[in-house]
């Protein structure tokens, strides 16, 4: 097939955190891609560290935040607010946490194919 065309109406698999949103996963050539829906109160510290089961989280995100804002704290002290419009490269070895009252949507096409996956 020369076009794959896939749709977050009809996701491939939906995630959901522990409390406070979730990630319509869909796959296109081989690659997964997210768009993520944390709701205001959101740090992956609270809502998916249950589910990695690591300290931090130790995937690399590439986003593109549609709505709402996110802080990333790193490992190392450093930290970023994203907002809408901006694209950011994630390394692993982070914390993150919706900024504010309004839901924070994003795209993410980073290598997340076992993002908040339950076991």
């Amino acid at each position: 097939m020369s076009v794959e065309v896939k749709t977050f109406d009809k996701p491939d698999e939906t995630r959901p955190f522990e409390g406070k949103g979730y990630a319509d996963m869909v796959t296109v050539a081989g690659k997964t891609v997210e768009c993520g829906h944390f709701e205001p109160g959101w740090r992956w510290s609270n809502n998916v560290k249950p589910i990695a089961g690591t300290e931090s989280c130790e995937f690399s995100h590439l986003m593109y935040v549609l709505q709402g804002r996110m802080r990333i704290h790193m490992n190392d002290g450093s930290e970023q607010e994203l907002t809408p419009g901006e694209v950011a490269s994630i390394l692993p070895g982070h914390d993150a946490e919706v900024v504010g009252d309004e839901e924070c949507v994003a795209l993410d096409f980073g290598e997340i194919a076992e993002y908040a996956r339950h076991k």
